[in-house]
């Protein structure tokens, strides 16, 4: 596999649920791409990080955004139409990782530009072996343009 990053991947997770956290954090962990995990756990924080505001002024530019849709506040529908309305942030992809299997909610994800949608899955080994495959694709398959 080659290496495209010379540094670690920064990833911002987008989730309120600890144990999720903590699932996506062991499964970060085995993957073969060296990479740093930022955790929020609602929409205000996730916006405050990516626009490098109030606590996240040192935040880095994430190269990946993993966004739970049920969020306290602010829902993870609004935090994807800003992102992707946001030329500065409009080229991060954004996974969409939730537990809704709503019809409705995977229309309104793509139709505002996720870039993949995934249902949790509710078993441990499942949930693990998801992240392990979306770091692998995203940061192994997929070419992504280089921050500035």
């Amino acid at each position: 596999m080659l290496d495209v990053f010379p540094r670690p991947i920064e990833i911002l997770l987008v989730e309120d649920n600890p144990a999720d956290i903590r699932l996506t954090q062991e499964g970060l962990k085995e993957a073969k791409v060296t990479n740093n995990l930022h955790a929020v756990t609602n929409g205000r924080d996730a916006l405050d990080f990516l626009y490098r505001r109030e606590a996240y002024t040192d935040a880095p530019r994430p190269d990946l955004v993993l966004l739970d849709l049920n969020l306290p506040g602010l829902s993870g529908h609004s935090v994807l139409a800003e992102i992707k309305k946001e030329p500065s942030l409009l080229l991060i992809p954004v996974v969409v990782l939730t537990s809704s299997e709503s019809e409705a909610d995977i229309v309104k994800s793509y139709e505002e530009h996720a870039n993949c949608f995934i249902s949790k899955p509710v078993d441990f080994s499942s949930f693990l072996d998801i992240v392990s495959r979306i770091e692998s694709f995203w940061f192994s398959i997929v070419r992504l343009p280089q921050p500035n």
